[in-house]
């Protein structure tokens, strides 16, 4: 068995550790920035509405609602057909168009049927 591998294992977690400590005293700002606050659920809410009718909202739902919508229904609009999912959490239904990858409506509460004016 060879020594070298380890020793160049061990030189390079060394290395790592060493400069972290630096960089903490140099800049702290840079250390902190990737423990940033994360927008509050009101405040994706929020972007989630201020966004909705354009290409990439489904992204952004999907991102900052990961796992916690629930499909409730289905109904024609946006390019089709919208799917409904509810946030239980927050209590908020979104209208979600597959096609477009849009978000076409937002409301409060758990709604099964949009107004058909509000999901063209």
């Amino acid at each position: 068995m060879k020594l070298t591998p380890i020793l160049a294992s061990l030189a390079l977690a060394g290395f790592i550790t060493v400069w972290d400590a630096p960089l903490k005293v140099i800049n702290p700002s840079l250390v902190q920035a990737s423990a940033a606050q994360e927008p509050s659920p009101t405040e994706k809410i929020a972007l989630v509405t201020k966004n909705k009718g354009q290409i990439g909202g489904g992204d952004q739902l999907r991102r900052f609602f990961f796992g916690d919508l629930e499909p409730i229904g289905i109904q024609v609009g946006g390019a089709g057909h919208v799917v409904n999912l509810y946030n239980k959490a927050n209590d908020v239904t979104f209208a979600y168009c597959s096609h477009y990858d849009v978000v076409v409506a937002v409301k409060k509460g758990k709604v099964a049927q949009f107004q058909p004016s509000e999901v063209k």
